[in-house]
């Protein structure tokens, strides 16, 4: 049998893809990559593995109740069903929801991190079928990093623009002395990238820089956050209170006179109402590093001593999407953006800020970035749409009010979930709640490849192709490169394109050539491909004719001539390149947050004082913290399944979250885990199961029947325990 080796693109990396017939043997990482993802070698058992959906399914109540039988989701079993029965309930069910209640009770928003490739990116088609349809009631904003993506344009500017325009890395390398991580740098979380992760640089970068002599800070309260520096400094920051740190960092440059006063009267506004909170004028508490020592379990010494390396050195800052995923993590975000901007060395070569290096694949790097191809999406006639991280609240409350970034919004009345390529039982939290609000709306309809916790959850159930079963083009912003992603195999048993399956919906429902534009998916392909040519010269990037660029099955593209400093021109000259804030310039104070009147979230960066009792409170009753981190064995849920995924686990449970202390039954430090998922600990806001390992990487504050050194990591779901606020 003739073995076959192409290229495809994934979230996590490019690879040569082996084939033998109609199975994928071997998913090899690309030589260029300088540090491949493991991810890939869970592909090819996972496609074919029992988990696959081969067929259409309706949930068994559901073909014979409709959807008087919700409360049956995830209960119930599926019957298989053929494809036109399937498509035809769909289609009915749109139209019934569509008549009965308007567009705007279709949920839509499908979160989601379906395909690398930009054609069968299954949001955009499942947004652009909607929008044919007549519209659908929208999400906004991401799980990775809602709290900044909201807080930040008030303050310096939109997150993902400013988080592709980040300084590159051969610039740290030549110029930072101090590298402050807040959250860490794992490079676990560096090995994905939205579109394509074809060369994967943060190890190999941070080692250079660390050859270089850049001293490494990391402050977190997780060691190995930053482990692939061996010498790096380790600051144990009590979980959540990273704000409380950052303010006193502010306070001890300001009473030591170490802040930039230059930078500060030629670069921001509200200086005056910040150095007041911080100096106690305000509420007759110093923010100093004696205030903070408690609250975040570091000494004074640690955080006087922080903020003065940081003033004498080139210094970079980089907080991580994690510390914006807490309660109030807007205001780290913040905070940060005040310490760098007193510091000001915001603009200058290795210094200043950053949100998100090692978050993905995309943060430094040193590749000129372009609007590659893409389906176009067309309009959305419903305006609705609600923060991303609310579907729980939108199903379970029905008209129900809730302010938003300022705004007075509503919920509308959601009837039908399309949901398609996502997981919301991974993404969201408090899943037992999740439950409930699932059973509301009167139809779900997911598309997918495995039968994941959704797909389970769900009414109908369409099998979907994987990236393996069709071609497609790999594009990811700043990635460097261009995949040609062939077809490797057939579709397994019945599974449709998202593309065919939503133009046959289209077909029944009577608007099958505004959707299609008759091209099947190569001629879309050729089209989407063609049409981005145009903006790649914009940016300096003459892409060949599309036969050209699929017979050599790659393109690469050249580094920019002058490496990306972030925020230097608005450095140089704030006048001519202001920021796109309202006052063009960084915001210590903003009028426009203090005018939302939010307690919590005054018009300056704020350590609330009730979140600090409340921890206090907390840790009486529930003595240990949990942290949870993103798993190296995949990417979220997806290939869990898989080859890699099912090596990392013990007795089929995956080993991803750790818990801050031992309870005071705890076994040595030094013996090691039995193999028993049994171990019961209290941690809030309920008990969990949990097993003991021996690394050992937080340092714990004495107290009754605690060890020194100790791990432990969760045996089930996190998402399961953690609350929405």
């Amino acid at each position: 049998m003739k073995t076959e080796q192409l290229l495809t693109s994934t979230h996590w990396g490019t690879y040569e893809v082996e084939t033998s017939g109609d199975k994928v043997t071997a998913m090899k990482p690309v030589p260029w990559d300088k540090n491949p993802s493991r991810i890939g070698q869970s592909m090819p058992d996972a496609i074919t593995g029992n988990t696959r959906i081969r067929r259409p399914a309706v949930r068994l109540g559901y073909l014979k109740h409709g959807p008087d039988s919700r409360e049956g989701r995830g209960k119930e079993p599926f019957v298989e069903v053929s494809w036109e029965e399937a498509l035809s309930l769909v289609a009915r069910d749109l139209q019934s929801v569509k008549a009965r209640h308007g567009n705007e009770a279709i949920f839509g928003g499908s979160y989601g991190w379906g395909s690398a490739g930009r054609f069968h990116h299954v949001q955009s088609q499942l947004h652009r079928f909607l929008k044919g349809f007549g519209g659908y009631t929208a999400s906004t904003n991401t799980y990775s990093s809602a709290a900044g993506e909201r807080i930040l344009p008030h303050i310096i500017g939109p997150l993902s623009p400013l988080h592709k325009k980040h300084t590159h890395f051969s610039v740290l390398a030549e110029h930072c002395e101090v590298f402050v991580a807040i959250g860490g740098l794992p490079v676990r979380n560096s090995q994905v990238n939205v579109g394509g992760a074809s060369d994967h640089m943060l190890k190999h970068w941070l080692e250079t820089m660390q050859g270089n002599g850049v001293k490494f800070i990391n402050v977190s309260p997780v060691k190995n956050d930053l482990s692939a520096v061996s010498n790096a400094e380790w600051l144990p920051v009590r979980p959540g209170t990273d704000t409380a740190l950052l303010l006193a960092l502010c306070q001890t440059l300001v009473s030591e006179n170490l802040h930039d006063q230059a930078f500060i009267d030629s670069h921001t506004v509200g200086f005056g109402p910040l150095r007041r909170y911080l100096s106690g004028e305000t509420d007759g508490v110093v923010k100093n590093a004696a205030w903070a020592a408690p609250i975040t379990g570091l000494s004074t010494e640690q955080i006087t001593g922080l903020a003065r390396t940081l003033a004498s050195h080139r210094s970079m800052v980089n907080i991580s999407w994690s510390i914006q995923r807490s309660r109030q993590g807007e205001q780290a975000y913040w905070a940060t953006v005040a310490l760098t901007a007193l510091l000001g060395q915001i603009g200058t070569p290795g210094g200043g800020l950053a949100f998100g290096y090692a978050c993905t694949n995309l943060a430094g790097a040193d590749r000129v970035g372009f609007s590659g191809p893409r389906l176009p999406a067309g309009e959305n006639k419903v305006k609705t749409e609600i923060p991303v991280a609310r579907i729980s609240d939108l199903l379970l409350n029905p008209g129900g009010e809730y302010q938003f970034d300022g705004q007075d919004c509503r919920y509308p009345d959601i009837r039908l979930v399309y949901w398609a390529g996502g997981n919301a039982f991974h993404h969201h939290q408090d899943l037992n709640r999740l439950v409930e609000a699932w059973r509301r709306p009167e139809t779900v309809v997911v598309h997918e490849q495995y039968w994941t916790a959704q797909a389970k959850f769900s009414d109908i159930v369409l099998p979907a192709t994987t990236v393996l079963e069709r071609n497609d083009i790999g594009s990811g912003s700043h990635d460097g490169f261009m995949v040609a992603m062939r077809q490797h195999i057939p579709p397994v048993s019945e599974a449709r394109d998202d593309y065919e399956i939503f133009s046959g919906l289209a077909e029944q429902l009577g608007f099958a050539e505004q959707f299609t534009e008759n091209r099947d998916p190569d001629q879309w392909l050729r089209h989407i491909y063609e049409e981005s040519r145009p903006r790649a010269e914009e940016d300096g990037i003459t892409l060949p004719a599309f036969d050209d660029f699929w017979e050599q099955g790659k393109l690469e593209f050249e580094r920019p001539s002058r490496p990306q400093i972030f925020l230097a021109d608005f450095r140089a000259d704030p006048e001519k390149h202001p920021l796109s804030t309202p006052s063009g310039k960084i915001e210590l104070y903003s009028d426009t947050i203090a005018a939302f009147g939010y307690r919590e979230c005054p018009g300056y960066p704020f350590w609330d004082p009730q979140e600090e009792q409340f921890q206090q409170e907390q840790a009486q009753t529930w003595p240990l913290h949990m942290l949870s981190s993103q798993p190296r064995s995949r990417l979220h849920s997806q290939y869990d399944h898989g080859s890699f995924s099912r090596s990392t686990k013990v007795q089929g449970v995956s080993l991803s979250g750790c818990i801050r202390r031992m309870p005071p039954n705890a076994a040595s430090p030094k013996a090691r885990w039995s193999g028993s998922l049994t171990s019961a600990v209290l941690c809030w806001p309920v008990s969990i199961s949990a097993t003991r390992s021996w690394r050992a990487w937080y340092r714990f504050p004495p107290g009754p029947g605690t060890t020194r050194r100790t791990r432990q990591r969760l045996a089930h779901s996190i998402n399961t325990v953690t609350r929405m606020y």
